[in-house]
């Protein structure tokens, strides 16, 4: 889906444009943006789940929203493009049990492990050694080789979250305390795939992953997706008590792997314990949609580049089976993450529609952003408008839902000259921006706007501090009930009950959604494109 085919379409209305247009973004109210939140985190939409009934109403409701709102479809007339997944879902009949020292364990499904399939196969059978890797990592520009040697084929890795600590030393490798790609499970999941593993089995502690066991559970309990077949035939996450008393079975200690794993010296260890595979798992096709609409630019030069707002409309969806007989909460409703930023897109691209800029704005709703920001890769794969030619991705995930505040998170935008046109945008607004602190969740790599970086497009989440739970931005009004409210969306995280409450000051929520409308305008309307800063490796990435 190109811009050349764009184009043909729209060249009637952009001709009949006015030669000038304001500059200045409109101006956002929050009535439209409130009815779209509370209506997306209806139960009505069971969760808005890949796959499911609830992801086809979002989808259903996202296209006939970009239809009146005005904006333009893609080239085949619709609103929608295609995203095709396999499906995977485990069987109760599956399970992992270690014979160590002497001993067999069968950790319980849930409690003591998570896992499930990335082959593809709907049941995959063997017996595999555990291997010890440290942080599976291996990063030529920091000299670091987790696997040394090791031939990983038909050997199921064990490895930390994360990625090594900084050091008195060495206080800036790997980012210093700040996580890098290359902590996050997406990554140790692919390196074991270019490897050859049997499987990979991730270490889990709270502080290590930035979120309590209960995410990966919920997670894995659900049905996963990946865009193609071929990941690893067994992967997932130990909980730490279990792999502690694993180890230990065998004769290893825990904290002393762990401290040898911060040693450059680090080799890979062969724990002594035998494991054996059963995973029984459905396995479907899946098509799934981005959302896409376009509001052309005005430029006769400019409107072949384009600004991307972007914002996952999916969540985890609903729980079947046994969650109805229990009579319990089963609908993961998502209204934070991420019915809120679904909805403040569409409140902006409302407003976008009546002041076109001087480049195109492309409002993208991503499909399975929860499943490993599938989608959104999708769209990068095929871009509207060719990357070469996309300024900025700005991607809105888990709003402030607390109140207004004095400054603005832009945690990432450093990374290119997005940063200083973020200041100039915050200044006009009577903002300051947030201080900067090291990202130790790895946020910047959780979101939809990670593969448009790396894929060589400067973008960044515009955010709030709910994303990474610190809550440590300056409220307007009751600095500490706000901080703690913001702060207490840890427990509601990837739970049922991050659910919508009519009560909520959403002030802050269009503060930042009118950030981001006037962010993207002063790109769009820029003379130039943002560029990457010295030494930044996503600005080596050719688009």
């Amino acid at each position: 889906m190109r811009l050349s085919h764009l184009a043909a379409g729209v060249a009637v209305l952009v001709s009949a444009a006015p030669a000038a247009l304001a500059q200045q973004a409109p101006t956002l109210t929050e009535p439209a943006l409130r009815a779209h939140l509370s209506f997306l985190a209806d139960d009505l939409f069971e969760g808005r789940g890949t796959g499911q009934r609830g992801g086809d109403l979002a989808v259903r409701y996202l296209e006939t929203q970009a239809a009146i709102i005005g904006l333009k479809p893609l080239p085949n007339g619709g609103y929608r493009q295609p995203v095709r997944f396999q499906g995977t879902k485990l069987l109760p009949d599956s399970g992992v049990t270690f014979q160590a020292g002497g001993k067999r364990f069968a950790p319980a499904i849930g409690k003591g492990i998570v896992f499930g399939t990335g082959s593809g196969q709907a049941s995959v059978s063997f017996d595999a050694p555990l291997v010890f890797v440290g942080y599976g990592v291996k990063a030529d520009e920091e000299k670091w080789d987790d696997y040394k040697g090791l031939d990983a084929k038909g050997k199921i890795l064990v490895m930390m979250v994360n990625d090594p600590q900084p050091t008195a030393e060495e206080p800036n490798r790997f980012a210093g305390k700040a996580y890098t790609y290359y902590g996050r499970w997406l990554y140790k999941f692919e390196e074991a795939v270019r490897r050859g593993a049997a499987g990979v089995l991730l270490i889990h502690t709270t502080e290590s992953a930035s979120y309590p066991f209960s995410v990966p559970a919920n997670g894995f309990s659900h049905e996963r997706f990946h865009l193609k077949a071929g990941g690893n035939p067994v992967e997932g996450w130990l909980a730490e008590d279990t792999a502690r008393e694993l180890f230990a079975a065998s004769g290893f200690n825990l904290d002393e792997l762990r401290a040898q794993a911060e040693r450059r010296d680090f080799k890979p260890v062969d724990l002594k314990i035998a494991t054996h595979v059963e995973v029984r798992s459905t396995v479907r096709k899946v098509e799934q949609f981005n959302v896409v609409g376009v509001v052309p630019g005005t430029d006769p030069k400019l409107k072949d580049q384009a600004v991307v707002y972007s914002a996952h409309w999916d969540h985890m969806g609903i729980d079947e089976g046994t969650a109805r007989e229990e009579k319990r909460d089963h609908i993961y409703n998502g209204a934070i993450d991420n019915a809120s930023g679904t909805a403040a897109l569409l409140a902006m691209a409302a407003e976008a529609v009546k002041k076109p800029a001087k480049r195109t704005q492309v409002f993208l709703w991503p499909a399975a952003e929860e499943q490993g920001l599938l989608g959104s890769a999708a769209y990068v794969a095929d871009p509207v408008i060719p990357l070469a030619k996309t300024a900025a991705d700005l991607n809105l995930d888990s709003m402030n839902f607390v109140g207004r505040t004095k400054d603005i998170g832009v945690a990432g935008a450093e990374r290119s000259s997005l940063y200083e046109t973020s200041a100039q945008v915050a200044k006009k607004m009577g903002l300051k921006l947030a201080p900067m602190i090291p990202d130790l969740s790895g946020a910047y790599f959780r979101a939809d706007h990670f593969n448009f970086a790396k894929a060589g497009v400067p973008a960044f989440n515009v955010g709030s501090a709910v994303f990474s739970g610190d809550g440590h931005f300056e409220f307007e009004k009751g600095q500490d009930a706000a901080s703690a409210k913001m702060v207490g969306f840890k427990k509601d995280y990837h739970q049922v009950t991050d659910e919508y409450h009519a009560d909520w000051d959403l002030s802050g929520m269009v503060q930042q959604a009118q950030f981001t409308l006037n962010l993207g305008y002063a790109v769009a309307n820029a003379p130039t494109l943002p560029t990457w800063k010295k030494g930044e490796s996503f600005g080596n990435v050719k688009r």
